[in-house]
């Protein structure tokens, strides 16, 4: 079984499990599960040295009771069908859980982009825009980046859009750069949204945020964010990796000066940062497993799916984990740390800051009118406190966990807005 049957079990198994707690009525159910509707197309791109290859392409229409359809399109060479059909699946239990006005859809390509040159990256990237042009629109289906896609790849397809629609319509995709009516804030927002939760549920504990420790697996766009952000808040940020290892500094590190070694050495491993100088005294160097087992307050898995499982469950030691990742940790992984009492944020709240600015930023391409940054932020803070706000108060309700409550508020505003 590959990993995308695998995720879009999971995904159908626990809207299942979902449903059945509630007690709604099982074609209800099935409603929510199945997707209205999926696209699976053939790309012919043309390569830089004249020969024509073939691509496998797919954006699956999931649910839009709540708006139009929602989500990224990833380059990846492994993604298939069930991965996408899964990861649009989540988009809408996503927005509904953030509460957006947007179902969820996903699209991808099996590609591995590095191959490609950047002319190759372009044509493929018009290419699929021009088999899915017709069935997308700012009221339709709004696509945006995901794993391997850019504000460039962005640009590329939102022309290639309004040239074959012959309109303008900065709506229709989100995560654009700024200068095509992108969002200020969008860079910053997965991660700020995920800083945002976590000071949330850390005030109803009646937990003080100064000084608590965290460590951040994963240094990419979302994991260095939410580190560099955490830390202006007061957190001590102990270690931090990408996939090629980490670093374990007991103190607390920078974590822009980390971000600057690690640019120089091409990792973060070895990358012992603390102010503005970096040496070999303030740290040790750890693996990515050894990251996850420290004894800290805060875990960030912010990378890979499934790196919390049954292999190391027992030794995950922090008492409160934010899921930036999508599906970091398995269900028997997530069933043993809940029932040892640890706090799991999960990821269709903790990583929603993203969806929510692109939300804003659908709004601000739909009106003509762009906020400052600061508003921007201001309005994502709004949105996510409501969200953790309701996640929460069904969690005590229903003497749930957060994740399964996040789930019961996604199916409740889903079901009731279907005919």
């Amino acid at each position: 079984m590959n990993a995308g049957t695998k995720m879009l079990e999971s995904a159908q198994e626990l809207i299942s499990k979902t449903a059945q707690n509630m007690g709604l009525d099982k074609n209800l159910t099935a409603r929510v599960i199945e997707p209205e509707i999926a696209h699976e197309f053939s790309l012919v791109v043309p390569m830089d040295s004249g020969e024509k290859k073939v691509f496998k392409g797919w954006r699956i229409q999931h649910n839009n009771a709540l708006g139009p359809y929602k989500g990224g399109i990833r380059f990846h060479k492994d993604t298939v069908r069930e991965e996408v059909q899964a990861l649009a699946t989540l988009m809408s239990i996503k927005c509904a859980v953030a509460g957006i006005p947007y179902g969820g859809g996903k699209g991808g390509v099996a590609v591995d982009p590095k191959k490609l040159s950047k002319y190759e990256l372009e044509r493929l990237s018009r290419a699929f825009v021009s088999k899915i042009a017709h069935f997308i629109g700012e009221d339709i289906d709004v696509p945006a980046p995901d794993v391997n896609t850019t504000p460039q790849i962005m640009s590329w397809m939102i022309d290639e859009y309004q040239k074959i629609k012959g309109i303008k319509s900065p709506a229709t995709f989100t995560g654009k750069p700024v200068a095509m009516g992108g969002s200020l804030g969008r860079t910053e927002a997965t991660g700020r949204g995920g800083l945002f939760v976590l000071q949330n549920l850390l005030a109803k504990m009646g937990k003080k945020s100064k000084g608590m420790t965290v460590a951040v697996q994963g240094f990419g766009n979302v994991g260095y964010y939410f580190a560099k952000l955490s830390r202006e808040e007061g957190f001590n940020i102990v270690a931090v990796s990408d996939s090629k290892g980490g670093v374990y500094v007991k103190d607390g590190l920078s974590v822009e000066k980390t971000l600057e070694c690690k640019k120089e050495k091409g990792m973060v491993s070895g990358c012992y940062c603390k102010g503005s100088v970096c040496d070999v005294k303030y740290g040790r160097p750890i693996s990515n497993d050894e990251l996850l087992e420290l004894p800290v307050d805060i875990l960030v898995p912010a990378a890979l799916e499934n790196v919390i499982n049954d292999r190391n469950m027992g030794k995950i030691k922090a008492k409160i984990i934010v899921e930036m990742a999508n599906g970091p940790i398995t269900s028997q992984a997530y069933e043993y740390l809940s029932k040892k009492g640890t706090v799991i944020v999960p990821d269709v709240l903790a990583n929603s800051g993203g969806v929510t600015v692109s939300y804003l930023e659908w709004v601000q391409g739909k009106a003509g009118y762009y906020w400052s940054e600061r508003e921007v932020n201001d309005r994502l803070k709004v949105m996510m406190d409501k969200a953790t706000d309701a996640i929460w108060k069904k969690s005590k309700e229903r003497k749930v966990p957060l994740k399964a409550a996040a789930f019961e508020v996604a199916l409740s505003r889903i079901t009731e807005a279907l005919v």
